[in-house]
């Protein structure tokens, strides 16, 4: 036979093979889709049989932490996964190239699924709300009968007893006023008589530490509650039986969350004030007035002093504000307790 003859045989032999292996792949695969050869459902190969970059996983509703405040991802990106996709994905997550559980395929799309009834949780959990003050360590700002009666006043006398408390006992005793006296715990140790007549005259008792420290808040926990303790020991001992000490005074007003439960648990409430008259820098009489009568409404507290230096133009004050008070309608009350 002749080469030429021979070759156009064997052509045809190869192409009536290739057209049996095509009939045979179509009987057992189903038809093909679009003319392309590829079985529909069977993933191709290459970067496109994968889902889509960035799919959610199955159940995960994108919205589901709208409104909460946090926007942490549900779970950290797991290392080697494309920046920002998700990690720890539940079970039943889309793998590439398949369709994810629940959802279905329209048309070479995939249906979102539906929201899951469990969805995973936020790995943040949310701070708890801070704790309230406990019992009896709120400062106190206000006089006793504040809510109840319109124009009182309480006033107040720290860092005596001193050389200069029996000149204000005097002039408290001549307008019938009662006040509140923050003691030093060594000034009262060292003056007991006049511990004893500030109790028997009416007036009332304050713990103003054992030594001034400013900043007190900087000292250890057990030096501030020495600081405190030790006060009111020293003032009680110096009242005799039966005396009380109802507030704490921070020194400056250096009130921390640690000395108001030191106090409280000693049974002092902490005390604070409305009007600084200033006289502890011993500004000038008129001066200290001005300060008293701009900064005073009704139910306040006002800080004087009674004690730590010369104070002399505290008590020339006080022999002034005490008649104008009068006039003005105020009545005389304790800091509320």
């Amino acid at each position: 036979m002749p080469v030429r003859t021979h070759r156009t045989v064997l052509r045809r032999a190869a192409a009536g093979g290739v057209a049996a292996l095509t009939l045979a792949l179509a009987c057992a695969c189903g038809p093909t889709s679009g003319g392309s050869g590829q079985a529909a459902g069977t993933p191709a190969a290459g970067p496109s049989s994968s889902a889509s970059a960035g799919t959610a996983s199955a159940g995960v509703d994108p919205s589901s932490s709208a409104g909460t405040g946090d926007p942490t991802p549900t779970a950290g990106p797991t290392s080697g996964s494309p920046s920002g996709s998700p990690s720890g994905s539940p079970s039943g997550s889309a793998s590439a190239g398949s369709t994810p559980s629940g959802s279905a395929s329209t048309g070479g799309r995939t249906a979102p699924a539906s929201p899951s009834a469990d969805p995973a949780p936020a790995t943040t959990a949310a701070a708890p709300r801070p704790a309230p003050d406990a019992p009896g360590t709120s400062i106190v700002y206000n006089t006793a009968s504040s809510t109840t009666s319109g124009k009182t006043v309480a006033l107040t006398f720290d860092d005596g007893p001193g050389p200069y408390t029996g000149q204000i006992l005097d002039l408290l005793d001549q307008y019938h006023v009662k006040a509140t006296f923050c003691e030093i715990g060594p000034q009262a140790s060292a003056n007991p008589a006049l511990v004893k007549r500030i109790v028997a005259d009416g007036h009332r008792l304050c713990d103003h530490t054992v030594h001034h420290p400013q900043p007190m808040h900087t000292l250890s926990l057990d030096k501030q509650t020495y600081e405190i303790t030790a006060a009111k020991d020293m003032i009680v001992a110096a009242g005799g039986p039966g005396t009380q000490v109802s507030w704490f005074r921070a020194p400056g007003g250096d009130f921390s969350k640690a000395n108001r439960q030191i106090a409280a648990q000693d049974g002092l409430r902490p005390v604070g004030w409305t009007v600084d008259t200033r006289d502890w820098a011993r500004p000038g009489v008129d001066q200290i007035l001005a300060n008293a009568k701009s900064e005073l409404k009704p139910g306040g507290i006002i800080l004087m002093h009674d004690g730590g230096g010369d104070r002399s133009q505290s008590v020339a004050a006080l022999s002034q504000l005490l008649p104008w008070l009068v006039q003005q309608g105020y009545t005389f009350d304790f800091p509320a307790s």
